[in-house]
């Protein structure tokens, strides 16, 4: 018996599960008191986890469980793997807001949950991005500002669409590689890459596009922010475009709501 004791007593201490910083993106029923959610964490990249018993009346879930609130969650380890090696889904242990960013209203809350549809359809499950999610948390409350939300959006796109390899060079011709000239207008085309512009189509500088390279390659959220407030209205059809062609037949549902309601307010 004594030598069971010493053994029990040199075993050591199981550690407590880790916290990290993660958001809620979209979340959907898993059973009648129960929830899975599709986190987005910095540490992991995005995450289906269940969260048992969040749709209880008395659940400490419910207040804290919502999007764009910046949360410390803590999860069960993954109890075994299936047959693909991939990890299974796993529980939601805690969560707590950590304060600073709130619920966006208006033309904020439909910007917020077009973000939200990008990643969800852009990023793989565990992969983790950390820079794509500083990205997205710095993002959030910029997009009720009337000055900065449209230069933070396209800021963002160009991020996420850098981060999963799918921008190309803007700094040169698709055509030959030859570099831009300054001072020429051109497009960014969705097949192929920056172009010469044809009539009638939305065009920038080659400075414009330059900069905004220079920017990615830098790694400069502010620098990259104000090359798309240099850019102007012009930028954003065009990374739309290019949003859409990787998307193929899945549009995004967010942008036809906000289109739907503006019509209706017109």
């Amino acid at each position: 018996m004594a030598t069971r004791a010493a053994r029990a007593s040199t075993k050591a201490p199981s550690k407590p599960p880790a916290t990290q910083a993660a958001f809620v993106l979209h979340h959907y029923d898993w059973s009648e008191t129960s929830l899975v959610l599709d986190l987005f964490s910095r540490e992991h990249g995005r995450l289906a986890i269940v969260a048992k018993g969040a749709k209880r009346p008395y659940s400490q879930f419910r207040s804290v469980l919502l999007p764009f609130l910046r949360l410390q969650v803590t999860l069960s380890k993954p109890s075994r793997m299936n047959e693909d090696g991939a990890a299974e889904v796993q529980s939601l242990r805690g969560a707590e807001w950590v304060g600073g960013q709130t619920l966006p209203s208006g033309a904020a809350l439909f910007s917020g949950y077009y973000v939200n549809e990008l990643l969800l359809k852009f990023l793989p499950r565990q992969d983790p991005q950390p820079e794509l999610f500083d990205a997205y948390a710095a993002l959030l409350p910029r997009l009720g500002s009337v000055e900065d939300a449209q230069a933070a959006l396209r800021a963002f796109e160009l991020k996420l669409l850098a981060t999963c390899g799918l921008l190309p060079d803007l700094s040169v011709l698709a055509t030959t590689q030859a570099p831009l000239d300054p001072e020429r207008a051109y497009v960014l085309a969705p097949e192929s890459g920056v172009i010469a512009p044809a009539a009638d189509t939305p065009q920038l500088t080659g400075m414009a596009f330059i900069q905004i390279q220079a920017a990615l390659l830098h790694g400069s959220p502010a620098a990259l922010q104000q090359a798309c407030e240099q850019a102007g209205p012009a930028l954003k059809p065009m990374l739309r475009a290019l949003l859409h062609y990787h998307l193929g037949h899945r549009p995004l549902r967010t942008r036809q709501v906000l289109l739907d309601v503006q019509k209706l307010l017109t």
